[in-house]
């Protein structure tokens, strides 16, 4: 294997889900086979966007090529993996930004990120496609609050999320019609757009589907069982679920959920990476939302699946820098 590839893995962004980020692009640095790239963290911030060599120095991008002048010469990339989650990595802006330059990266085309980024958009879209989903209702910020007007078309229990967030952040699950103006107010510190859902009730499920050595996979499927009401900020990341791969459901349901997740990758034309979640109501699987920069620490869900799949992380991550070359 002659030359290796510089890979640039970018990690960090614009949103709460910062630190989660970095600790997602570690592992990636950690996992590339080093027999065939050399792995070159870059952190993504408001201010800054800087590589960090191993003593600690950073050096800043020069975002006219996404190159970087090291002591020792301009270090050029071959090809970027996306490990930002939230924007500005998930929304679609450093997809049309190296799109534009010309470079080649892990993550799906800037359109399809803006879109399942946007989850009330996406699920407009999903909904013709006849993609079940549950009852729901948009405000913005500014819009008066009409609580008769929301609970008339979502009812109770419902969820109130920050539209454009991950992580389960700026998101409550709202019981009395008393609470719904503090949880409305909680998502707009996240984004200046809310989603109002219907809390379903059934089983919740979520699964990866990758490109992966050319074709799309669907991966094993985890059952999330909170501890608390539903899997939140906590149960993600504290600990406090049961993650369950491979989910022990019906192979009728499993069908459906495989069948339903393929699809709408497929439909949204996805590439790279993605996870949705699904909440199993009477064994029909209903979508909340799709994931385009899934979580890649060890405890996150898409390299559970993959483990269970008999996918190693070196591998994943081989597969997903090999597609996004192939694509140049």
């Amino acid at each position: 294997m002659g030359n290796k590839k510089n890979i640039a893995v970018i990690m960090g962004g614009f949103s709460s889900e910062y630190e989660i980020s970095l600790k997602s692009g570690a592992v990636v640095c950690k996992w590339l086979d080093p027999e065939r790239y050399r792995a070159y963290p870059v952190v993504i911030g408001r201010e800054a966007w800087e590589f960090k060599d191993p003593d600690g120095n950073t050096f800043p991008v020069n975002r006219h090529d996404f190159s970087v002048a090291l002591p020792t010469g301009t270090l050029h990339f071959d090809c970027v993996f996306n490990a930002i989650h939230g924007a500005p990595g998930e929304n679609g802006l450093m997809q049309a930004y190296f799109e534009l330059i010309g470079m080649p990266q892990t993550a799906c085309d800037f359109y399809a990120s803006a879109l399942t980024f946007n989850k009330r958009d996406l699920l407009s879209v999903l909904r013709v496609h006849h993609v079940p989903c549950a009852p729901s209702y948009h405000l913005d910020k500014g819009q008066e609050i009409r609580i008769e007007e929301i609970l008339n078309k979502v009812g109770l229990p419902c969820f109130v999320k920050a539209n454009r967030a991950g992580s389960s952040f700026g998101i409550s699950m709202v019981r009395e019609a008393s609470e719904l103006p503090t949880a409305i107010a909680h998502a707009l510190r996240e984004d200046d757009e809310v989603l109002i859902e219907t809390a379903l009730q059934g089983r919740e499920v979520s699964v990866g589907v990758i490109r992966y050595q050319g074709q799309t996979r669907v991966l094993p499927i985890t059952e999330i069982i909170p501890e608390g009401d539903f899997f939140d900020f906590e149960a993600k990341y504290e600990g406090k679920s049961q993650e369950i791969t491979p989910a022990n459901l019906s192979e009728a349901e499993a069908d459906r959920v495989r069948e339903l997740a393929a699809r709408i990758y497929d439909t949204l034309k996805l590439k790279g990476y993605s996870r949705s979640e699904f909440i199993l109501v009477d064994g029909i699987p209903h979508l909340l939302e799709v994931n385009t920069t899934p979580g890649l620490t060890e405890a996150s869900l898409l390299p559970q699946q993959a483990r269970a799949a008999g996918i190693s992380l070196q591998e994943l991550f081989s597969s997903a820098v090999e597609e996004a070359l192939a694509k140049k």
